[in-house]
């Protein structure tokens, strides 16, 4: 399944590089994106698992961002 997310208070590229990185290590993650400059997210991940892996990809952005929403 794969998704696209608005994110809101994302301040840099290399925080957008970092909070991609660390979604790519989840377990069950087939692929993410994470644009600093459309403040999207894109993530494609396991339809069974898809909910967990996104509880998982909200708590490793704001390890990264603490001020960044993804809004659902």
């Amino acid at each position: 399944m794969k998704k696209v997310y608005k994110l809101r208070d994302l301040d840099c590229a290399n925080c957008a590089q970092k909070m991609e990185d660390a979604i790519k290590k989840i377990d069950g993650v087939q692929d993410a994106s994470v644009s600093f400059l459309m403040q999207k997210l894109t993530l494609t991940a396991e339809d069974s698992r898809f909910d967990e892996v996104l509880r998982q990809a909200v708590k490793a952005c704001k390890r990264v961002e603490p001020d960044c929403e993804i809004l659902f």
